[in-house]
Formats: C-alpha cells, structure tokens, sequence
C-alpha cells in the first residue's frame, strides 16, 4: 500500500478527511443513529437492532471510539457505548463549515 502524503495537506484537510473516514460506512452511520435514538446501549443491543454480527459490530464500534465519536463505560461485564458530545459538537461544526464554504455555480459544466 503506498504512502498517503498526507503531509502534503494542511491539517483542517487531513482532520476533514479522517472524519470522514469515520463516518464512511453505512454501519457506522446506523449505529451512530441507534446511540442518538437510544441516548447509550451495549454491543449486544446494537447486534439485535442492526443484524449485523456481533464482531462487526465490535469492529466499528473500535473504529467510532478511536475517532472519539463514541465513548463508552464498563457496566459488569459489558461496555455502555454513548456520544461523546464533545468530539460530535467539534464534527459538526468542521462538517459544517465545509458546507458552508462552497459557493457553487448552476452554470459550471
């Protein structure tokens, strides 16, 4: 796999892109949602809801946690998943602001 040069953009660029890259599974969306709609819940719960395998599941749960969108605690013998405000609030407004930068053209191409 080659390098991703990613020293050759500026950090708002590389930020934008490794949120993105959190974000970019259909998965990681649903399970997202689920954690809005229910405020937290355990992996087991996520597998019943969204079908999906409980590995899966536990693999993009990983992956939310290491983007700091989701954070979890220890209940037993089980971890509670909830949204880490913080970090979702700082999401927001960088999505936000890239949205709000483009100014497009209806005469472009």
């Amino acid at each position: 796999m080659g390098a991703t040069k990613s020293d050759l953009f500026t950090k708002k660029q590389n930020d934008l892109a490794n949120m993105a890259k959190a974000l970019a599974h259909p998965a990681r969306i649903a399970i997202l949602q689920e954690l809005i709609k229910l405020n937290a819940c355990v992996c087991g719960d996520l597998v019943t809801e969204l079908g999906l395998a409980q590995p899966t599941i536990s693999q993009h749960l990983k992956e939310l946690k290491n983007a700091g969108l989701i954070q979890g605690t220890i209940e037993g013998t089980s971890v509670c998943y909830c949204i880490n405000p913080k970090v979702w609030n700082e999401y927001k407004q960088i999505l936000s602001g890239f949205f709000v930068e483009v100014k497009l053209k209806s005469d472009c191409c």
